[in-house]
């Protein structure tokens, strides 16, 4: 089997990577990411997942590198970014309280000694419960989730945030799609749960 890695230092894509139970390697991905609101986010996200993933392909030239990307979308179809600091997070969440919100998440893998890749999105709803400034400032305080855009990490205390979530696989809230990417995978010839039986 090709080494596979993962393009990214993120502790929730590296968690969420190793519940498929293959090995595989993590790099930093060599590629400057850039936030427009004048792009729509699905392919945005895309294009990030898909520069992130051939910005290895030198250091890994025989490889199955994947690459993700996520942005997350308000209400008003804004892209939310990271709070600059606490009392942004407070505005934030003050402004996304009790409204709909949606994560668009880019993935990609790509092949670096044929140069092939398949590359798509998927997205994830959450709705956030009403919520008082004091029940605001507690979550900030207890979970100090500045380095996430929104302003919330639905892996913790942030669950206590929602009043409903949809989507097709919660593990693209988080970050890495493992739906789509056992897909993608199977593509390339790699079958997480070995062959298929035909009947």
């Amino acid at each position: 089997m090709k080494i596979l890695v993962l393009a990214s230092t993120s502790p929730y894509r590296m968690q969420l990577m190793r519940q498929l139970g293959l090995p595989f390697h993590v790099a930093a991905p060599q590629y400057q990411e850039r936030i427009s609101q004048d792009i729509a986010p699905e392919l945005l996200v895309k294009h990030q997942a898909a520069g992130k993933a051939r910005s290895l392909a030198e250091k890994y030239p025989d490889a199955l590198i994947v690459g993700s990307d996520q942005v997350f979308v308000d209400a008003t179809g804004r892209i939310v970014g990271k709070p600059a600091g606490f009392e942004a997070a407070v505005r934030q969440l003050r402004g996304m309280v009790g409204k709909t919100h949606t994560f668009y998440t880019g993935l990609s893998v790509y092949d670096s000694n044929r140069d092939e890749a398949v590359t798509d999105f998927t997205t994830f709803r959450v709705t956030l419960r009403p919520l008082s400034e004091d029940q605001i400032r507690t979550y900030l305080l207890r979970e100090n989730p500045l380095d996430c855009a929104g302003a919330f990490k639905i892996e913790g205390l942030g669950i206590a945030l929602m009043q409903r979530l949809d989507g097709e696989d919660y593990t693209a809230l988080i970050g890495l799609p493992l739906i789509k990417l056992v897909d993608f995978l199977a593509h390339f010839g790699v079958r997480v749960l070995g062959d298929e039986t035909h009947s």
